[in-house]
């Protein structure tokens, strides 16, 4: 019997207007009556992980920026893995050399140099993952989703790359996707001490080689007294990829990227069809 779930949170356990439906609450409470504990793994920080969740009131254990901060459920910090800032310094100015956004994440949250480039980037994202909606609507919503999200905006990292403070990823967005991302991508995965991942077609995700979810996944479970086969994982992109290799039950969801399809053992539905929720059912109804 399952008794932790762990769950990403972009384009799985929120629908692409970046919510938690009422399906998936649903399953979740059902879970948690039968004693299946709840978690969710994000590359989000924790301050732009917690209002979704709020919002529909879930309050669990968290694997946040890909496993660079892990909390319980009562939002205690439980440890970090971050970078050196000499290679936050490289990345940054890599990125910006090839005329890319980056984004910055620190121990206590999201840091952004061009709040302009923030709305443009979060407004195509939305405008992709819902095609029927006008860049107008887009905007709109983009702008409410920003104002819950906590991001600090700042005129120069060097403002916060200081030497008492924990810098923990780097994300380099393009509108453009993935290709013009490449370059990045290959200059950053010759370095044994990253790890470079994806969490939408438009970024790419830098991280200490040890701030992984199937990492840190396998301590808090430790800490759990749970066994991996007793933990099942849901995700959709790359960066879920170490997780669900690690979980004795794995779902990829119906809009995973697919190789992560090929990674997990079973496939759900959608995010915009409730997928998480279908996953966890099934799991307690088949007893996976």
């Amino acid at each position: 019997m399952i008794e932790l779930i762990v769950s990403d949170m972009d384009g799985t356990l929120l629908n692409n207007k970046m919510a938690v439906s009422e399906a998936n609450q649903v399953a979740i409470k059902t879970a948690e009556k039968l004693g299946i504990k709840f978690m969710v793994a994000t590359g989000r920080g924790y301050t732009e992980a917690v209002p979704a969740l709020e919002e529909v009131g879930i309050r669990c254990p968290m694997i946040t920026v890909n496993g660079g901060q892990t909390y319980d459920e009562n939002g205690t910090l439980l440890g970090n893995v971050g970078i050196d800032q000499t290679r936050i310094r490289h990345i940054l100015n890599f990125a910006r050399e090839k005329g890319l956004y980056a984004e910055l994440v620190m121990a206590d949250g999201v840091y952004s140099d061009n709040k302009v480039k923030r709305i443009e980037t979060m407004t195509s994202l939305l405008q992709i993952t819902n095609p029927h909606t006008t860049f107008k609507m887009a905007l709109v919503l983009a702008l409410s989703r920003l104002e819950l999200l906590n991001i600090n905006y700042i005129k120069d990292y060097e403002d916060v790359l200081t030497e008492d403070r924990l810098a923990l990823k780097v994300l380099v967005y393009s509108n453009e996707g993935q290709p013009e991302l490449q370059p990045v991508r290959e200059e950053y995965e010759k370095d044994a001490e990253l790890v470079v991942t994806s969490s939408f077609y438009n970024n790419l995700e830098i991280n200490h080689v040890q701030a992984q979810k199937g990492i840190a996944l396998e301590r808090v479970a430790k800490e759990m007294g749970i066994p991996l086969d007793r933990v099942m994982a849901i995700g959709d992109n790359f960066n879920d990829a170490s997780m669900l290799e690690k979980a004795g039950v794995s779902f990829a969801m119906g809009n995973a990227a697919e190789g992560v399809k090929k990674i997990a053992k079973y496939e759900t539905a959608t995010n915009t069809e409730d997928g998480v929720a279908k996953a966890i059912l099934r799991c307690i109804d088949e007893k996976l």
